[in-house]
């Protein structure tokens, strides 16, 4: 009974805590770290993302980092003598000490290694490096991947960060037996304080500084490659990589690192299937940084002066988009930008639209399958199926929500970041009672097999509303007929009102069928107005487009869902029913407990 209980504990801790909803994998959140002040030692588990770089005579010779279940991040001078023959390096997971036992390490060979392009050897410049596991390893306690910082994150002056790793204790000063972990807390320095302290021009955006100005705490040799991270929310994110510095903690040089949240484009280039966790880090306060000078060093930048709140993001606007009538079925670049292609393990299944800064809008049968939101992608800014698309971005699918009404349902996608909007990418409007009139135009989009030629380019039809007839309800549209593929699922039928693009509904197929061609001259569908009581408690207050008020709030960010999901603090909602389960587990739990 004594085994039970310690089983209920650990699950009620687990269940009370809020990242324990989160789905953006596992990462950041090592079970054994409750490290609040500095350290010398690291306990067993207490950085489960940290890995030993090790040569085939098993001498440790650097450090990394576990971002996914098969790829390590770490210096590019760590890599460079080692790109020849990936087989010269091994990989240890879950080390504890480099001498003795380590009941719960996991060695590693590498079957790849990828240098940045632009890594330079003399300057440091873009000193980042990825290995590729020879097989997937396994999570445990021990060993976790670790998130990273994702572009636009903010670490100012003074912020609270720890590097860890198995190098010299001192300049020449070798680590005592038996090589135990060592971890240091020390804070971020400025940029342009560090460009003053190591001559102005050779600390650049790429790079990051953090140590005391008295010296004293540091990385030092051995520990290249390793990772600097901070806590946030509950996660610890890698914001730098163990580069280089001048001697080890002394007076006014801190360690420089290169900084992490410059690379998600070039990472995620890379690793093209369950994609490391980026989540933005954001700094309190004020950059004093900005305030520091020195001889040689340029003013800071004026748009870092007093900033301007930003214009609301408005929905339906296309850019790029000049449809009135007729032309090609082969859409070009950005004239849809909501379009997304929802892709299950890097394969494409159906469309969707982007509905808010970060959910995309689908149709529920898409997922009956794989309702398992690590095995999705989001691709957005999207034209070719196959072939080159310049203005894409692929995000990962933190939560699934499908709506449970009679009849048709939709599926909202949660997104682990919001994407950078552009002319390519762009939220539409969702239907919330507009009016379609019988002959006004509409037009679909979509992806399906053996459409579009060679490159699979997105397709394009345009309709118009007509009657229904017969199967006129509140809650139709109908439209005239086109052809329709499978994977077009879960796109867009789109009216224009009043200068914005309104969704007025979501493309369905048959899914016994790979096509389908309606000899029915009237295709019917369920409105997006249909579930708008299920959009307003998962996606929260719609986007309002550019003609009205733009004083409504950016959809989902302060939104609190209700029945159908929970928010969390890590940004996920999680289903009533699991919800639910946890309060059974809780109920079983507490019986054995009393």
């Amino acid at each position: 009974m004594a085994f039970y209980k310690v089983i209920c504990v650990v699950t009620l801790l687990t269940l009370l805590t809020q990242e324990s909803h989160s789905q953006l994998n596992v990462c950041g959140q090592p079970v054994l770290n409750t490290k609040i002040v500095g350290g010398q030692e690291a306990s067993a588990g207490s950085w489960p993302w940290q890995v030993s770089l090790q040569t085939s005579t098993g001498f440790h010779f650097c450090g990394g980092s576990l971002i996914n279940n098969e790829w390590v991040l770490t210096a590019a001078h760590c890599c460079a003598s080692k790109v020849t023959d990936p087989k010269t390096v091994t990989v240890v997971l879950g080390l504890q000490s480099l001498q003795g036992s380590n009941t719960n390490k996991v060695s590693q060979t590498v079957s790849q290694i990828i240098i940045h392009p632009s890594y330079n050897s003399g300057t440091e410049e873009n000193d980042i490096c990825l290995l590729k596991l020879s097989s997937p390893v396994t999570f445990t306690t021990y060993i976790q991947p670790v998130c990273l910082a994702a572009p636009g994150s903010t670490f100012y002056k003074g912020t609270v960060s720890w590097v860890t790793g198995w190098g010299t204790i001192g300049s020449g000063v070798p680590l005592p037996s038996p090589g135990n972990l060592m971890e240091v807390q020390i804070p971020v320095v400025g940029n342009r304080q560090c460009n003053c302290n190591y001559g102005v021009g050779r600390i650049t955006s790429n790079m990051m500084c953090a140590g005391l100005s008295a010296g004293g705490k540091d990385s030092c040799q051995g520990d290249s490659g390793g990772p600097m991270v901070s806590k946030q929310s509950g996660r610890w994110i890698q914001e730098g990589v163990v580069s280089f510095g001048r001697g080890c903690a002394l007076p006014n040089f801190p360690g420089v690192y290169t900084r992490v949240s410059q690379y998600q484009s070039w990472i995620n280039s890379q690793i093209t299937s369950n994609q490391p966790g980026f989540l933005t880090f954001t700094s309190a306060g004020t950059d004093s940084d900005l305030s520091v000078t020195c001889s040689g060093l340029p003013p800071p930048p004026t748009t870092l002066a007093p900033t301007t709140t930003a214009p609301p993001v408005v929905c339906g606007q296309a850019p790029l988009n000049s449809r009135i009538l007729g032309g090609s079925t082969l859409a070009t670049a950005g004239v849809w930008p909501w379009m997304a292609s929802l892709r299950n393990n890097g394969s494409h299944v159906c469309g969707g639209t982007l509905v808010a800064l970060d959910f995309v809008l689908s149709n529920a049968n898409c997922f009956s399958s794989s309702p398992i939101a690590s095995e999705w992608t989001v691709v957005l800014g999207r034209l070719n199926q196959n072939g080159s698309n310049l203005f894409e971005v692929t995000l990962k699918v933190t939560n699934i929500t499908l709506s449970k009404l009679t009849g048709s349902n939709v599926a909202v996608l949660r997104l682990a970041n919001r994407p950078s909007l552009s002319n390519h990418i762009q939220p539409i409007c969702l239907d919330n009672g507009q009016t379609f009139t019988v002959g006004s135009t509409c037009w679909a989009a979509g992806w399906s097999a053996g459409q579009g030629g060679v490159e699979q380019v997105l397709q394009e039809f345009q309709t118009s509303v007509v009657n229904c007839g017969n199967a006129s309800t509140s809650d139709s549209i109908c439209t005239s007929s086109f052809t329709l593929g499978q994977g077009g699922s879960g796109g867009p039928v789109m009216c224009k009102q009043g200068g914005s693009w309104f969704q007025a509904a979501v493309l369905s197929v048959n899914n016994n069928s790979t096509s389908q061609t309606r000899a029915d001259p009237v295709m019917v569908f369920t409105k997006v107005s249909s579930f708008q009581t299920f959009l307003a408690q998962t996606v929260g207050t719609f986007l309002s487009p550019a003609s009205t008020s733009t004083t409504t709030t950016t959809t989902s960010n302060n939104s609190t869902a209700a029945n159908n999901t929970l928010t969390t603090s890590g940004g996920a909602p999680a289903h009533s029913t699991l919800f639910i389960l946890h309060l059974l587990i809780f109920s079983v739990c507490l019986h054995l407990l009393s």
